[in-house]
C-alpha cells in the first residue's frame, strides 16, 4: 500500500497549473492533501470526486480560502472525522482522521507559530491536544500521522539551522514536541529508513527562490507507532514533483495480514 502527503498550498491552483497531474501518476493507495484552501464545492469534480477513489475533506470554518485538508481513498475507511476531541481547536479545517481495519490515519496541517505570541501559543496547544489523541488511539490501534507539521526537527533537517534558532519552525520549545513524540515511541519514518541523510528537504521558501538553491525544510513527515514500524516498507521524500512551495512525502506499507 502507497500513501502519499503533499502540502499543496492551495488545491484549485495546483490544479490550474497541471501539477495535479501527479495524483494520477502516482496511484497512491491513499492519498492526503494539507492547506488545501478550498471547501469540497468550490472544487472542480476531477479534485472533489476522482474515479476510483472516495474523498473526505476538512475546511477552515471561520476564514475562506484557509487551512483545509483531504483524503482519497481507494478502500472505503471503516469512518472518517474531522475531530481529535478538543473543541476549542478545531474550527481551522486541520485535520482528517480516517479509521481502517488495521490502523488510523490522520492527516494534518498543524499551525504556523508565525504571527505573535498567541499563534505560538495556539500552535503549541495544538501540539499538545495532538499528542493526548494519539496516545489515546495507539491504545487500541495502530496509528499514521502525516501531514505539514510546521517545525524541523533538528539541524540536519533544515539549511541554516543557525540563522534559524530563533525563529519559529525551529525553536527550541518546537522542536522539544517531536522529541517527546520520539521519546514515547513515535518513530520518524523518512529519517528510520535515511537516518544520515542531509540536504532532504520538502518545503522552500518561493518568494527568494529557495527550492532552485535547495535552501530548505523538512517540516512534513510521516510519523508511526513504533509496533507499526515492521509494517513500513519504505519513506521517501518526492523532490521533483513541483506546483506548491513543499513537495510530496510517501510511505509505502507491507501487507498487514
Amino acid at each position: 500500500m502507497k500513501i502519499i502527503s503533499w502540502n499543496v498550498n492551495g488545491i484549485r491552483a495546483v490544479h490550474k497549473k497541471g501539477a495535479w497531474e501527479y495524483f494520477k501518476k502516482a496511484d497512491a493507495d491513499i492519498f492526503c492533501v494539507q492547506e488545501t484552501k478550498a471547501e469540497a464545492d468550490q472544487l472542480v469534480d476531477e479534485l472533489r470526486n476522482p474515479p476510483g477513489y472516495y474523498s473526505y475533506f476538512n475546511h477552515s470554518k471561520g476564514r475562506k480560502g484557509y487551512s483545509g485538508v483531504g483524503i482519497w481513498s481507494k478502500v472505503e475507511p471503516l469512518k472518517v472525522t474531522e475531530s481529535m476531541e478538543v473543541t476549542s481547536h478545531e474550527q481551522e479545517g486541520r485535520l482528517l482522521v480516517a479509521y481502517y481495519e488495521d490502523f488510523v490515519l490522520i492527516t494534518g496541517y498543524f499551525p504556523n507559530g508565525g504571527g505573535g505570541p498567541e499563534r505560538l501559543k495556539y500552535k503549541l496547544e495544538f501540539y499538545d491536544h495532538f499528542f493526548t489523541f494519539i496516545q489515546k488511539l495507539r491504545k487500541t490501534t495502530n496509528v499514521i500521522f502525516c501531514g505539514d507539521v510546521n517545525t524541523a526537527h533538528t539541524a540536519v533537517d533544515l539549511a541554516r539551522p543557525k540563522e534559524n534558532e530563533k525563529n519559529t519552525g525551529f525553536l527550541p520549545i518546537e522542536r522539544a514536541w517531536i522529541d517527546k513524540l520520539i521519546a514515547h515511541g513515535w518513530v520518524d519514518a523518512y529519517r528510520h529508513f535515511h537516518p544520515d541523510t542531509k540536504d532532504a528537504y520538502t518545503y522552500w521558501d518561493m518568494k527568494t527562490f529557495a527550492r532552485e538553491r535547495n535552501v530548505g525544510w523538512r517540516i512534513d513527515y510521516f510519523f508511526v507507532n513504533k509496533e507499526f514500524l515492521p509494517h513500513i516498507k519504505k519513506a521517501e521524500i518526492v523532490k521533483d514533483i513541483l506546483g506548491s512551495d513543499h513537495c510530496p512525502i510517501m510511505i509505502e506499507l507491507r501487507d498487514t495480514n
